[in-house]
């Protein structure tokens, strides 16, 4: 399914979830440091990266896309780290890990929105975002888990209504993203 909305096409799977995409944008491999931006609602919050998935646009396109426009960053894209689904706002976000290589000086979202960027600390970046969005929160906790997997199947994450997730394999979500 496909919404128009005035500045952008909405997306939705078939259980009529919004499909979004997002990256943890880290300063090197060691994966110590990622790169939060300020919130367009809430400019003194930080969030991770991503937006809504262009109609046919491939997940892995989508964060790519989304990062350069909301970070301003380009880089190496990783492995997915898992699809979570919040059920409160009705969205999935298929989330990736890229390791920076580019920093724009200027990018859409700063020259648009004065948008803002900033590098954090894993712990820190967590800390943040639980204040602001607890969900985003827990991709880390499926990045500590997919360095444990072997097989590379992704892990979906689906956040219930006391925010706290509950992984599981979904084979559904591994075909669609391959």
């Amino acid at each position: 399914m496909i919404k128009l909305k005035s500045n952008q096409t909405r997306t939705y799977d078939g259980d009529g979830y919004k499909k979004r995409a997002a990256c943890l944008c880290f300063r090197s491999e060691s994966e110590e440091e990622v790169l939060l931006v300020s919130s367009s609602r809430h400019p003194d919050k930080w969030i991770v990266p991503g937006g809504g998935m262009e109609p046919d646009e491939e997940p892995s396109v989508a964060a790519a896309r989304e990062v350069c426009e909301e970070a301003g960053v380009k880089g190496t894209l990783g492995r997915l780290v898992g699809v979570f689904e919040n059920q409160e706002r009705k969205h999935r976000t298929y989330v990736y890990v890229l390791i920076v290589t580019e920093v724009l000086e200027d990018w859409e979202d700063s020259v648009n929105i004065g948008r803002k960027r900033e590098w954090f600390k894993i712990d820190d970046a967590i800390q943040v975002l639980q204040c602001h969005k607890p969900v985003q929160a827990t991709y880390f906790e499926a990045l500590q888990e997919s360095c444990l997997t072997s097989n590379g199947t992704p892990l979906v994450a689906t956040i219930g209504g006391d925010l706290s997730p509950s992984y599981s394999i979904n084979q559904s979500s591994v075909s669609s993203i391959r």
